[in-house]
């Protein structure tokens, strides 16, 4: 989800995202609301993503207070955002390499809801598995509310960003 959301931010502000092989990541920034905004997608594996992060934020000297990581979320019904300020990893390996890699919690999430599917499956391949047709048909939606999301952030103070996304 995390990926999608970069991609569609790219795509909205016309950014072509560049692979760096110094960041192991695929990156964008430009112009938004007087300020820069940085997109940075790893290609390291998901669970190792804190590598390309800490190398990105070092390298431009930003901290981890200006970072805001999208990523899913199987604790969350489909289709549902949250906003964190800070908070555990839940479980998500990409967020405990963010952890890990940082030596901290304090970074803005949005948690983007993804449901758990078949508690009898295993969790990787439900996580690594296609979207059902219902899930494809609001997927579209569902990115463009990250989007705004990102976009409201550098607009708005993350305690109102989080009071206004996480109302049920």
């Amino acid at each position: 989800m995390g990926f999608l959301v970069v991609q569609a931010l790219a795509d909205k502000f016309g950014w072509p995202l560049k692979e760096e092989r110094r960041f192991n990541a695929y990156v964008a920034k430009g112009p938004v609301e007087g300020g820069t905004m940085h997109l940075v997608l790893p290609t390291t594996y998901m669970n190792e993503s804190g590598y390309a992060v800490r190398k990105y934020l070092d390298f431009y000297k930003l901290s981890p207070k200006d970072l805001m990581v999208a990523c899913d979320d199987i604790a969350l019904p489909f289709g549902s955002l949250r906003v964190r300020i800070q908070g555990s990893a839940g479980g998500h390996n990409g967020l405990k390499s963010v952890e890990t890699h940082l030596r901290t919690k304090h970074y803005a999430r949005l948690r983007m809801g993804i449901g758990r599917g078949n508690k009898e499956n295993d969790l990787a391949d439900f996580v690594l598995d296609r979207f059902t047709r219902e899930e494809t048909d609001s997927l579209a939606q569902l990115i463009t509310k990250g989007v705004e999301v990102f976009i409201e952030m550098t607009k708005m103070n993350l305690p109102d960003l989080m009071g206004r996304v996480n109302r049920k």
